[in-house]
């Protein structure tokens, strides 16, 4: 028995007791995220000691096929073999237009020879996006509404983000006038739900028989979900309030009591997500999730995409250390107030 312990936001450490997984003799090196199943369903023999669906290992979400259906395909589902590789290759090339290896001069400055950017820092060569589509080749990770795309916003919602617009533009009074990205506290692909996104595109899962946790590489968050059927204690949490349980082979999580500041597209706290994950074959996890948000779209909809087995382990990501954008923000809105009460214009 060996002990998980995971440090989750506001500095609280739990340590999670579980056996080593059943390993699989035979199974093969997992193929490039994004790559066809093989088809060999083995889930059957992929089972936890205490005979749960074993889920656990790093997977790899990665693809260059959109959340949404581009207008150019609507009505067009899938993508044939041919159009598909021509896809990949045209996303492949576009998302590194600007990938540079050598630090050759491309502009004088003063007489002086110099780069784009200080150490390649502005490069493509950094992103991480994928190189495949899904495996159904799919034109959307939406698959519900049928056309592919996300729903239309209620006229509520409209209002609300126009404001939420609005604030954006004003100075920075404070951290909490920054997103929770910028903050190092949530963001980009991590969700919940997981998207797939620019770079860290990787989740690690371990199993108890009474909990299980999702590890985002993305700003090394920790979801822990129990499965013990306790009711919630409805308090907003950032990643809200998540509790799991089994379908048959397949992990359903459900998660109620986001942060207002906790937002998927425009979401309110009143989301309504359901995640469900379940073992396709030995390399493969299906993932899909339901977002409900009367307040917020005009219907639910529904996202699939594959997690494919990764080898290694997650590096922690080290989203503070040596950032000193908020320092600063922080200190130009300080500089700002100054010049303001001496008279200065805010300009």
């Amino acid at each position: 028995m060996r002990v998980l312990r995971l440090s989750v936001l506001g500095g609280v450490t739990i340590g999670v007791s579980f056996l080593a997984a059943q390993t699989v003799s035979g199974q093969s090196s997992a193929p490039a995220a994004g790559n066809r199943s093989s088809g060999v369903n083995k889930s059957a023999t992929l089972r936890t000691p205490w005979g749960a669906p074993d889920l656990q290992g790093t997977w790899d979400f990665r693809t260059v096929t959109p959340m949404e259906r581009p207008p150019e395909l609507a009505g067009k589902a899938t993508l044939t073999e041919k159009e598909a590789a021509e896809y990949e290759r045209r996303m492949v090339e576009q998302r590194n237009a600007d990938k540079r290896h050598d630090t050759t001069p491309r502009r004088t400055v003063n007489g002086t020879a110099e780069t784009e950017d200080v150490a390649l820092a502005y490069n493509d060569f950094w992103w991480d996006r994928g190189t495949k589509v899904v495996g159904t080749r799919r034109t959307s990770l939406i698959v519900d509404p049928p056309d592919g795309r996300i729903p239309p916003l209620t006229p509520e919602a409209q209002k609300r983000l126009a404001a939420d617009d609005a604030l954006r533009t004003r100075v920075t009074e404070g951290p909490e006038d920054r997103s929770i990205a910028e903050r190092c506290i949530l963001g980009f692909n991590s969700g919940p739900p997981m998207t797939p996104g620019g770079y860290n595109q990787n989740v690690q899962i371990v199993q108890h028989a009474e909990y299980v946790v999702l590890l985002n590489e993305m700003i090394h968050n920790a979801r822990i979900i129990p499965l013990d059927g306790r009711p919630r204690v409805d308090v907003a949490q950032w990643v809200g309030e998540s509790r799991g349980y089994w379908e048959g082979d397949t992990l359903v999580i459900d998660t109620k009591n986001f942060r207002q500041n906790t937002s998927l597209r425009g979401s309110s706290p009143n989301m309504h997500l359901v995640e469900r994950i379940r073992r396709v074959d030995a390399d493969t996890l299906l993932y899909e999730f339901t977002v409900d948000d009367p307040t917020t779209w005009t219907k639910p909809w529904t996202a699939q995409l594959p997690m494919v087995k990764a080898e290694g382990l997650i590096y922690e990501y080290a989203c503070h250390e040596g950032n000193y954008g908020m320092f600063g923000i922080l200190s130009g809105a300080r500089a700002i107030e100054k010049k303001v009460a001496n008279g200065g214009s805010p300009r």
